[in-house]
């Protein structure tokens, strides 16, 4: 029993369903986008069709079609099927259908497929009940999530299933979607007289982000509110879609991997010395809402671990931004902060001094500490010159070129080492020169 069969038993039409659900692909022909994972040969197409479907996670954006796939699945195979969401279930309604999908097996010799949609909603608790019935391979597990499962879903679930990723949808897939639905006089708008523009195709498709259902939602609001003409045509034109889809909705979650994957992206692209994807990426975040100190403690970070010495300033600008961030706020906040993005995405690049402290605390952390030499230690306490701290200590400021060699350091060892862009190269040479004079005297 598919979707469809099932709401025309419980009295609902199947044409009083929203456009993206009547339009939803049953077979895995009609299924658009997603070739990485079900095009021709590839490993979770054959297991379909050869009914040979093992415990699966489902782990993308929303509007990609992970539950259109679990239906598609459930009338390619011959397994029963049973679906929840983890948003309205519970442990009782598990226990019920796993007890089920037990007696289906020993009654007619025949599988079942537990699709739980939203899985990562449940707790790891309500995860755990159902690890004994997946171990023995029935119920077969589908469970879809928009979390990276990897974070979202116990381990041991995890270990027994296999993850695919599905992509947003592109551009010309969307477009796609959207043609069929006007097309199809069964379950979408063939049956009316539409002049769709292509050029409000495109529109909607392209301000959909990836995401089918969006797309279908706004292609279906414009259509039933456009007023048809005298002739009982509805002209669906660029100035109807723009009202109907208005503003685009950024795939990211402020807690997990859009916020993620696109922080790591707006760094790497400043390391990179790629301003304008840096400035990309700052957009999406500003967009969809993120919080500018947030963003600009970033920058500072960046400034300090990815420029460093190369170019001192970046720093002091970063933490201006940062500052000027928290008091005047968004929308203005935005200029700083792309001030700071793009002079620190600019700047000369030296991580030497990141790895200086890495590697200082890992010996600190893996060698024996070193005890701090005699004329170095703290001499400002009765007793201190008896101990011999503080002496035979040389005052830099004394010596030509305030610097004189000594110990500071049992051993030779050094972290920081320099490199040859911007303000450091000054740093090398000058450090270089100090040491000659190590030499001379």
């Amino acid at each position: 029993m598919d979707l469809f069969e099932e709401k025309v038993k419980t009295g609902q039409k199947e044409l009083d369903l929203p456009l993206a659900v009547r339009m939803r692909p049953r077979t895995l022909d009609d299924f658009v986008g997603q070739d990485h994972i079900l095009g021709e040969e590839k490993l979770l197409k054959r297991a379909i069709y050869a009914d040979r479907i093992s415990s699966i996670i489902l782990y993308g954006p929303p509007g990609t079609g992970k539950t259109t796939l679990a239906y598609v699945i459930s009338n390619v195979t011959k397994a029963h099927f049973e679906r929840i969401n983890a948003t309205t279930s519970n442990v009782a309604e598990m226990r019920t259908i796993l007890s089920r999908a037990k007696k289906q097996r020993e009654l007619d010799d025949k599988r079942t497929i537990f699709f739980i949609d939203e899985i990562h909603r449940f707790t790891k608790a309500q995860q755990d009940v159902l690890m004994p019935d997946i171990e023995d391979g029935n119920p077969i597990l589908i469970g879809a999530t928009i979390h990276n499962p990897y974070f979202s879903i116990i381990s041991p679930l995890i270990s027994r299933s296999q993850v695919f990723e599905l992509k947003s949808l592109s551009f010309d897939n969307l477009k796609e979607i959207l043609k069929r639905s006007l097309c199809d006089k069964e379950r979408g708008f063939g049956k009316k007289k539409i002049d769709a523009e292509d050029d409000a195709i495109s529109h909607i498709a392209k301000m959909a982000d990836g995401d089918a259902r969006r797309a279908l939602n706004a292609l279906e609001v414009g259509v039933l509110t456009t007023k048809p003409d005298k002739k009982n045509r509805i002209h669906f034109d660029l100035k109807a879609a723009e009202e109907s889809i208005q503003k685009k909705a950024v795939v990211y979650d402020k807690n997990e991997d859009g916020h993620y994957d696109t922080i790591s992206a707006f760094i790497k692209s400043m390391r990179g010395t790629d301003p304008d994807a840096a400035l990309y990426w700052l957009a999406k975040m500003i967009y969809a809402g993120e919080d500018p100190r947030f963003i600009a403690r970033r920058i500072v970070i960046c400034a300090a671990e990815d420029v460093g010495n190369a170019d001192p300033q970046a720093l002091i600008l970063a933490n201006a931004a940062l500052q000027v961030s928290e008091f005047v706020g968004m929308p203005e906040a935005r200029i700083p902060l792309a001030q700071a993005t793009v002079y620190v995405a600019c700047a000369p690049k030296s991580n030497a001094a990141y790895m200086g402290i890495e590697n200082a605390l890992s010996d600190v952390e893996n060698i024996q500490t070193k005890e701090v030499p005699k004329h170095l230690k703290d001499s400002h306490y009765d007793g201190a010159e008896k101990l011999g701290h503080g002496e035979d200590y040389k005052y830099a400021h004394s010596y030509g070129e305030h610097y004189v060699k000594q110990e500071y350091m049992p051993g030779t060892k050094r972290y920081y080492i320099p490199g040859n862009l911007g303000y450091e190269k000054k740093i090398k040479e000058w450090l270089e020169y100090l040491r000659k004079l190590e030499h001379q005297r």
